[in-house]
């Protein structure tokens, strides 16, 4: 058996020494299991595995010997974070009151990832209720999890909430994790730890079967190395859920992501529109590059809002979202609303409110019948604002330009895509520094291509065990 070192493998390469016959799934899954096991006591980026992993990858060879492969994905093992269903494994949300919460069927986005073949090898920490349980709580931080460290420096955040999915793909535990967004849980830890992480257009990817927040801003999506990697797995998860009218209008852009085609000339002619900002500097070397390839930059800012209602939009959604998911698990799920959780943490408060429970404590005082009409204005206010001031910024350009994910939170608020890519490393400590671009809604596909383009003419990705080696000296 010859793998690659799977903190750099892909998805295109693994596929073709499955196509060759050189090695089968099983091998592939066994050693990302190795790998797992040799460095996560460490890391802490897996809550759980599927014990039938193995079982699954025996499934995929013998597909791939009687009848072919079904998709790009087959026999490659996916991660998913612990706040997505997967039938047999608990969806805790890193929360000890779910501990035990195990849902009979997967979440549809399971459910497409399993049809395209890939092994669904286990499940990732996060920041406890992705990141809406408390405030001032360490990204990567659950009460049932602990703590996920970054790989790339122990010392830094992981940031969050998708922690877990993002230590696990920088450490060569999947190809493929899968990540969830409500605002910078996705594109925030692939800036952190030197990853690709897109948050797809609202609409885009099923969110049914997912522990919620908001529905007016969750969404699933891919974590990855590269940014064709990035796009297979968006491939495989996007497109309708009946159960999700959000999802209606994804077909056409589902679709065309599965005939995406690449090539770095697609950055000639290309309108960016770079933000800049006191707060966050640009790694001067990615825009070189863009430059260089024929993109046409322009320097713009960001205008002043006035206004952020996005906290409390947050906190009307949170409690009812929660309820309407934990209703669907049955009658014998353990909590059946955010009320349950509540109380279950009081009771349990030496081991699970290490840092309170402030978001959920709001989350319930909502008065949702009183306050709906304020709601309402809020939520409309915050998504006008965030698109005004996006369409402001952009222009007639294509896309928008932010140094590391600083501008997920307009993307989140206005349901835009948005998608970060290593760009560079600090000099004086090694830390990872990334690069977001953001589209209009609906433009996932072209978004893929501009970044895979920025990626081939800025290659600057390093694995942990390069940038970080001592923290492997002794493992």
């Amino acid at each position: 058996m010859s793998l690659p070192d799977l903190a750099v493998a892909t998805v295109a390469g693994l596929r073709t020494l499955l196509d060759s016959g050189e090695v089968t799934s099983s091998d592939i899954v066994a050693a990302h299991l190795d790998q797992i096991r040799r460095y996560d006591g460490v890391f802490g980026a897996i809550r759980c595995l599927a014990p039938d992993a193995l079982e699954q990858a025996d499934f995929s060879d013998r597909v791939r010997r009687e009848e072919g492969a079904r998709s790009p994905l087959e026999g490659l093992p996916v991660l998913v974070k612990d706040n997505i269903d997967v039938a047999g494994l608990p969806t805790t949300g890193g929360a000890l009151a779910l501990e035990h919460s195990v849902p009979l069927l997967d979440a549809p986005i399971v459910a497409k990832l399993r049809s395209a073949g890939a092994v669904v090898l286990g499940k990732t920490n996060l920041s406890e209720l992705a990141n809406f349980l408390t405030e001032d709580m360490p990204s990567g931080y659950s009460s049932l999890g602990g703590q996920v460290l970054n790989p790339y420096d122990t010392a830094l955040t992981p940031s969050g909430s998708s922690s877990g999915s993002g230590a696990a793909a920088a450490l060569g535990y999947a190809p493929l994790t899968v990540g969830t967004e409500t605002d910078g849980s996705i594109t925030s830890p692939a800036d952190f730890q030197s990853l690709v992480g897109m948050k797809p257009t609202l609409g885009l990817v099923s969110r049914t079967g997912i522990l919620p927040i908001a529905p007016s801003q969750d969404t699933a999506g891919p974590m990855t190395r590269t940014v064709a990697d990035a796009a297979a797995l968006l491939a495989a998860i996007a497109g309708p859920d009946v159960a999700d009218s959000v999802t209606a209008a994804s077909g056409g852009v589902a679709e065309a992501l599965q005939n995406l085609m690449f090539d770095v000339r697609h950055l000639r002619g290309a309108r960016i529109a770079v933000v800049q900002s006191d707060d966050a500097e640009f790694p001067q070397a990615a825009l070189a590059a863009l430059r260089r390839a024929g993109a046409s930059l322009v320097d713009v800012s960001m205008p002043e809002s006035g206004h952020d209602d996005e906290l409390a939009v947050l906190h009307y959604e949170f409690g009812p979202a929660v309820d309407q998911y934990l209703a669907g698990l049955g009658p014998d799920a353990p909590m059946r609303t955010l009320a349950d959780i509540q109380a279950f943490n009081v009771q349990n408060a030496d081991v699970a409110l290490k840092f309170r429970q402030v978001h959920v404590d709001t989350a319930l005082a909502v008065e949702h019948v009183a306050q709906r009409s304020a709601y309402q204005q809020a939520r409309s206010r915050d998504l006008a604002v965030a698109v005004e001031s996006l369409n402001a910024a952009l222009g007639d350009n294509e896309f928008l330009a932010f140094s590391g994910a600083s501008g997920c939170s307009w993307a989140a608020r206005a349901g835009w895509p948005s998608i970060v890519i290593p760009a560079a490393y600090a000099e004086d400590n090694r830390r990872p520094k990334g690069m977001m671009f953001v589209a209009r809604p609906w433009g996932d596909a072209r978004l893929l291509q501009i970044a895979y383009a920025a990626e081939q003419v800025h290659p600057v990705r390093r694995t942990p065990f390069e940038v970080n080696p001592a923290a492997f000296r002794n493992l």
